[in-house]
């Protein structure tokens, strides 16, 4: 028995029952409702320090259609948190992060990053000290590059800063999905999470180094 797309829906939001009918839950509903999924969606890949709160960051968008933590940069394939967070592989944490263009640009992003970030400091972000908690954004190409390093000159140029950004720019490598448990971990373990960000200090330095423009949403957001 072949079914349509619609139909393929509709047996995950409801029931089928006898003769063909359908018995709707919320869900169907729900579903009916929901808009169609962009054609255009492009994906650009950030390393923030801790996976859990660049995701975080970045689920605030207006635009950004998913996040996924993970590890890149480095050598060994398909690394497990417990082999990058002792070292030695060269990866970073890092989000992947898929999004609208028509929606936020590419710039728009690049421009929040930075500003959830502390992108002076060559060791780490905030609490977690490490090569696997340094900052990078990777980039897929000459013109993504070139957005970065004129976000970065304009930072520079500013002053505000009390050190020189020391962010990488990176060519895109082989992205690796972190385990399940890493996935939404603010919203699956929203205690813990909220614990770990407020004692690793994250926000108060955000505020520290960038006032008003700390995690500053893009026009387009909402």
């Amino acid at each position: 028995m072949k079914f349509s797309q619609t139909t393929i829906v509709a047996i995950a939001a409801g029931t089928l029952a006898a003769g063909g009918a359908f018995v709707w839950s919320a869900m169907a509903e729900e579903a009916s409702t929901l808009p169609p999924p962009s054609a255009n969606v492009q994906t650009a890949i950030f390393a923030g320090g801790c996976f859990w709160c660049t995701e975080a960051d970045f689920d605030k968008l207006s635009g950004v259609v998913s996040t996924v933590s993970g590890y890149t940069g480095g050598t060994v394939d398909d690394p497990t948190y417990r082999q990058v967070t002792r070292g030695g592989t060269g990866h970073y944490e890092a989000v992947e992060v898929s999004y609208d263009p028509a929606k936020v640009s590419y710039e728009e992003l690049v421009d929040y990053y930075f500003r959830t970030i502390d992108p002076t400091d060559p060791d780490g972000q905030f609490c977690d000290k490490g090569a696997s908690y340094r900052t990078a954004v990777f980039v897929d190409d000459a013109e993504e590059r070139g957005v970065v390093e004129a976000e970065i000159k304009e930072i520079e140029d500013a002053g505000t800063l009390p050190a020189p950004v020391v962010t990488k720019v990176l060519d895109e490598q082989t992205f690796w999905p972190a385990e399940d448990y890493h996935q939404n971990y603010y919203r699956t373990t929203p205690v813990k999470y909220r614990f770990y960000r407020n004692s690793c200090g994250r926000d108060a330095r955000l505020e520290d180094l960038w006032g008003d423009a700390a995690m500053r949403l893009p026009d387009s957001a909402g």
